[in-house]
């Protein structure tokens, strides 16, 4: 299955960074959210865990609500959709629709184990708030 890629203006004059005019080879988008390794280990393994194989991708978004304004949320899909922003961690392809993107940029998602239980946790530098169970912000 193909990622989603946007063209990159190019400079005008080529330098080693820079594909040469023409290159068949498309400039992939920057992440929106940063998975760490802890954290893909584990939706790999729930989507094992679910019967699902992996042709199965993670979707991240945020939806209105929750104590502070906004949640999270996490879920299995087989294909993006036309608008979502594509990009692959560590072979596990991950699928943020645009309105959710604006509010995703820089987070870090990781899977933390403690004395409350273990769980994915966000680290949103853009919010302004949190509530005590971790799973909604404001901004």
């Amino acid at each position: 299955m193909s990622l989603d890629t946007q063209p990159v203006p190019q400079p005008d004059a080529p330098d080693a960074n820079t594909p040469e005019a023409g290159s068949a080879t498309p400039t992939p988008l920057a992440p929106i959210v940063t998975l760490t390794a802890k954290a893909v280990e584990m939706i790999k393994l729930t989507r094992s865990q679910e019967g699902m194989d992996e042709s199965y991708g993670l979707r991240v978004a945020v939806a209105g609500g929750g104590c502070s304004g906004f949640q999270y949320a996490l879920d299995f899909e087989q294909e993006a959709r036309d608008t979502d922003e594509s990009f692959e961690v560590d072979g596990l392809r991950v699928f943020v629709d645009p309105v959710s993107a604006r509010y995703l940029e820089d987070v870090v998602i990781d899977y933390v184990f403690g004395m409350n239980g273990a769980g994915f946790k966000f680290n949103n530098p853009k919010a302004t708030g949190t509530c005590g169970c971790g799973s909604s912000f404001a901004v």
